[in-house]
């Protein structure tokens, strides 16, 4: 059994969500929520991470995009939370700085069990096309949340929004891949304190 493996499915009356997740095996890379810049990010965050990542997400895109970012958010902590408790220890920390022309985006995180959300991004334009920027606070807040994680989002600078996400969502990739590799040891060996 691959333990780096997650498989989460989350149906409610706003969406209906499917979810494969592989920190192990980033071959395949498919993602469709019926939102195109969402997808866009989510494929830029799973390639730069080389994460493995299958999402299908239908939603009650007709009334607003909100239930569909949200609950993907909750899905995708969610299988992060289950490769964490699989695997019972990984290196616990996570970073990355990435440009994206104007802008440079970080990502901080730490697996710790206890779920926090700084999130520092003063966006130019409130849209990125027909997409509320807005939205991704609670995209990330669902998912800090449901992955029981410290999760540090901050774009430090940027022109277009579109470049801030963007290099957010990369950092994002690139912080989770260091963050859930497998590390000998149980909880023990992930703090002083002798477990989280």
């Amino acid at each position: 059994m691959n333990t780096q493996r997650a498989e989460i499915t989350r149906n409610t009356k706003e969406t209906r969500i499917s979810l494969a997740l592989d920190l192990s095996d980033a071959s395949t890379i498919q993602i469709e929520t019926g939102i195109p810049f969402f997808d866009h990010m989510l494929t830029g965050m799973a390639f730069h991470g080389s994460i493995g990542l299958v999402l299908r997400a239908e939603g009650d895109l007709d009334v607003e995009y909100h239930h569909t970012v949200e609950d993907t958010g909750l899905v995708l902590g969610d299988a992060l939370h289950q490769v964490f408790s699989q695997l019972g220890s990984v290196h616990r920390f996570g970073y990355a700085a990435i440009p994206m022309d104007d802008s440079l985006g970080e990502a901080i995180i730490d697996v710790c069990n206890r779920p926090y959300l700084v999130y520092q991004a003063d966006y130019p334009q409130e849209y990125c096309g027909k997409f509320p920027v807005a939205l991704f606070r609670e995209f990330f807040w669902a998912l800090a949340v449901r992955a029981r994680i410290n999760l540090h989002l901050i774009c430090r600078y940027g022109l277009n929004s579109h470049h801030m996400t963007e290099s957010l969502f990369k950092a994002m990739g690139r912080a989770i891949a260091q963050a859930y590799a497998p590390k000998a040891g149980g909880q023990a060996a992930m703090s002083t304190k002798g477990g989280l």
